[in-house]
């Protein structure tokens, strides 16, 4: 069986060593040595200034609206995991979906500055499949309508753009670090951002609002454990390992597939990525189903990612018009990536999909 991905999994010896110190200090939760270790390698490997490890990408989200005291608009991307909208109609505050452009499939910004109001408070932009969004039109934009800046950047590990993180971006980036990922700490994310007075509210949130034994605020339960943070501290070291083997991949499926009959994401800037996603979208969802079904007779299973268009979601308050979204949702296909596939196995999924598309 090939999946869409496969979770990469370190020696079980070198994740036992930690698991050992673990038992010995009986800490398995509540900011653990552990925790801020692997705090202290993801800020010291990705180069950002404030890093908070929480349970999961979702959480990150939520917390990153909360902390900026966000309640009424937020401008998003209809064409991005659920987690992206979920968080902000989980917050309580009213999604406003600014179509994508039809290149590189994130949030177009003449289309987010178009509907900017009163009412709005932020942007909430998703860096689609790693891909950076246009950082610095939104970022003018942002400042221009003093409005906050937040980024879904759950499939940006290791992205780097203009030679800084991409993470270094926007007033808080938030990164998810879960199984399936580029890196992983089995469940888990990120917040990241560069201002001080934020990062120690997003640790106070993360844990209840406690600082020593008062507490200084609200909060919630987004704690990691050492269990999970060892994972990470496994994982990171092979990173890079991990990232050119799916490049490897990557390039292998861009020289075999026919181009004549799908289309790809075309990257707007230059900058170092991390081969997160392999998509590709087929000239309609009646040639993808068919594609998918000839895969899956082969135990071969992609996934349609991103869909369905978030906007066209019948739980989502505010209905929108984004065509673009909607039209490539239905015809998006992720293609299996991961650090040991076969490269045979690459040529016979490619094989499989132009004898379909043909």
């Amino acid at each position: 069986m090939i999946n869409v991905t496969k979770t990469y999994l370190p020696p079980l010896e070198e994740y036992q060593a930690y698991i050992q110190g673990i038992w010995e200090r009986n800490q398995l939760t509540n900011n653990g040595p552990l925790v801020q270790e692997l705090e202290h390698q993801l800020k010291e490997y990705l180069g950002v200034k404030h890093c908070i490890y929480v349970s999961n990408g979702t959480i990150a989200l939520q917390i990153a609206l909360k902390v900026l005291n966000i309640t009424k608009e937020v401008i998003t991307t209809p064409f991005s995991y659920c987690a992206t909208s979920h968080s902000i109609i989980w917050e309580n505050c009213t999604p406003i979906f600014a179509d994508i452009s039809a290149d590189d499939f994130c949030i177009d910004p003449e289309k987010v500055e178009a509907l900017i109001n009163e009412n709005t408070e932020a942007i909430l932009a998703t860096h689609v499949y790693g891909n950076p969004c246009e950082v610095d039109k939104l970022a003018a934009i942002a400042q221009k309508h003093n409005i906050k800046l937040i980024y879904d950047a759950a499939h940006a590990f290791g992205v780097k753009v203009q030679g800084t993180s991409l993470f270094n971006f926007g007033d808080i980036s938030t990164c998810s670090f879960h199984s399936t990922k580029v890196f992983h700490s089995t469940e888990g994310g990120a917040i990241f951002t560069n201002d001080d007075q934020l990062a120690y509210l997003i640790d106070s949130y993360r844990s209840f609002g406690h600082k020593g034994d008062t507490y200084n605020t609200i909060g919630i339960n987004a704690k990691n454990s050492e269990f999970h943070a060892a994972m990470g501290l496994c994982v990171l070291p092979k990173v890079i390992e991990i990232i050119d083997a799916r490049k490897k991949i990557f390039q292998l499926y861009d020289s075999l597939l026919n181009w004549d009959k799908l289309v790809k994401p075309v990257l707007k800037t230059s900058f170092e990525r991390n081969y997160a996603y392999y998509p590709v979208f087929f000239e309609s969802e009646e040639v993808l189903l068919a594609v998918k079904k000839a895969l899956e007779t082969e135990d071969i299973f992609p996934r349609r990612y991103f869909y369905p268009s978030l906007s066209t979601l019948k739980f989502v308050t505010e209905q929108s018009n984004c065509p673009i979204s909607d039209d490539f949702a239905p015809r998006a296909l992720a293609l299996p990536l991961y650090y040991d596939l076969a490269h045979a196995d690459v040529e016979r999924i490619s094989k499989i999909i132009n004898k379909t598309i043909s």
